[in-house]
């Protein structure tokens, strides 16, 4: 199949499509697709997650506005159905693919799930299929790890056997359908034809700009942009620290800054978390780092040199130091609040409130709360977790908060907006609460009657 016998096929919605991961990204988009016509399958490794999905059933907990009211109609409809066996795939016009792409310990990604669905995939790759790698990606991976894969895998050449590109996603959870439809896309082709399919396959669901260009453009732009806001959160970050040292309220100084024209200083926070802004930055620097021999000259010439040196990375490194150690600064303000209510830190009882990365989500990737509640239990506390969104810790409140020797907010969940401080500090038995993301003033807690402490504010009493 020709890329022009493929896009008549796309323009006519007979191109069968599939989506390989179906989780925060594959689920809405591959419900999306089905939306306008096309034939859509999709392949998850999770059987109970595909039991959910065909039954219309969406296994994501957190608040998607409209996802389980469109899963129940596609699925019903049959234009979506979920499996776990990739033969299913030999028939696929062109296959998306959402897996998830971490780094290691060492911020290395090993891209394990991504070079397992190749593998899968070459074997059963239909001739002139396209594959499109959505998940988030260092640049030049597409060049130097999906392309000899699915080369290797399937016997075929690329441009000749399948085509090949990136489309990068930009969703946020709690907005998945809407960022989908009204986020613009930047579509990175292997060549500019194929960038034009793609283009033509996207426009079926996004209402906003689809800008063409190649693979390593795609790559650099999504991890770039991801990077751009780690170092923004992370200057708001140090800058509530140093409120906190010199005697300043980092909420009234952001909102003074921000007044002056061209500033946007971002929110301060318990930490940073998610699969995205706590990993991307380090799949832009791997890009330098590790850069491959095998990767063209004239993207070694336009980026770095092979071993990096030409391009020192002070920056990025500074900015994931700063946003991992705020955890820990939660926890010191913690210790500080129970010192002045005479109580220590060790053999205390703590409830944490939020255990997801974000607010109204139950995605617990890279959370913040994880990484305090690891330094609480080093500390010796005890430590009990309230999360109305994630389903292991949805115990009741009222219950948990009982004894407790303080309370500590992680999470801006809605829930959390609205409590009743005075009832939650009658059910403590040492009235201490820590709010990690500046949801309540000062004045507010005082009046309740805690020992408090905000994040980014002093001399707090």
């Amino acid at each position: 199949m020709t890329l022009d016998q493929l896009r008549k096929k796309i323009e006519r919605k007979d191109a069968r499509l599939a989506v390989i991961g179906l989780g925060y990204v594959g689920l809405p988009v591959a419900c999306m697709f089905a939306e306008k016509g096309f034939d859509v399958l999709g392949i998850e490794i999770l059987p109970e997650r595909v039991t959910k999905i065909n039954a219309g059933v969406s296994p994501i907990e957190g608040r998607e506005p409209g996802l389980e009211s469109l899963l129940a109609k596609v699925t019903s409809q049959g234009h979506l159905r979920a499996r776990s066996d990739y033969q299913d795939l030999s028939d696929r016009d062109v296959i998306l693919i959402d897996v998830e792409t971490p780094v290691d310990e060492n911020n290395i990604p090993g891209y394990n799930a991504l070079r397992a669905a190749l593998r899968n995939l070459g074997p059963v790759l239909q001739a002139g299929s396209l594959v499109i790698v959505e998940s988030t990606i260092a640049p030049g991976t597409i060049h130097n790890v999906v392309k000899p894969l699915l080369e290797g895998s399937s016997g075929r050449k690329l441009n000749e056997g399948f085509y090949l590109g990136n489309c990068p996603e930009r969703v946020m959870p709690g907005k998945l359908l809407v960022n989908l439809r009204t986020m613009s896309r930047v579509v990175g082709g292997m060549t500019p034809e194929t960038a034009e399919t793609m283009v033509l396959l996207y426009r079926h669901i996004v209402q906003a700009d689809l800008d063409p260009t190649d693979s390593v453009t795609a790559e650099l732009v999504k991890t770039a942009e991801n990077a751009y806001r780690d170092v923004q959160i992370a200057f708001a970050n140090e800058v509530a620290l140093i409120c906190q040292a010199v005697g300043g309220d980092v909420w009234k100084v952001r909102q003074l800054v921000n007044k002056s024209p061209f500033r946007q200083m971002h929110l301060p926070g318990a930490g940073v978390g998610g699969h995205c802004i706590p990993k991307d930055p380090w799949l832009l620097a791997y890009s330098v780092r590790h850069m491959p021999r095998q990767m063209p000259q004239a993207l070694i010439s336009a980026t770095a040199a092979a071993d990096g040196q030409e391009v020192p990375l002070r920056l990025i490194p500074a900015a994931r130091a700063v946003n991992d150690s705020m955890p820990h600064n939660i926890a010191n303000l913690l210790q500080d609040a129970l010192h002045s209510a005479g109580r220590e830190l060790a053999d205390t009882r703590i409830l944490v409130l939020g255990y997801a990365y974000l607010e109204d989500s139950d995605d617990t990737r890279n959370s913040p709360s994880e990484a305090l509640v690891e330094r609480l239990k080093k500390m010796k506390a005890e430590v009990v977790i309230h999360d109305p969104y994630v389903p292991q810790y949805q115990g009741e409140l009222e219950q948990l908060a009982r004894n407790a020797d303080a309370a500590v907010l992680m999470v801006a969940h809605s829930q959390y907006k609205k409590l009743d401080l005075n009832g939650l500090k009658n059910l403590l038995r040492t009235p201490v609460f820590i709010d990690g993301r500046g949801l309540f003033s000062a004045a507010q807690l005082k009046q309740a009657g805690w020992t408090y402490r905000i994040i980014g504010v002093s001399d707090q009493e």
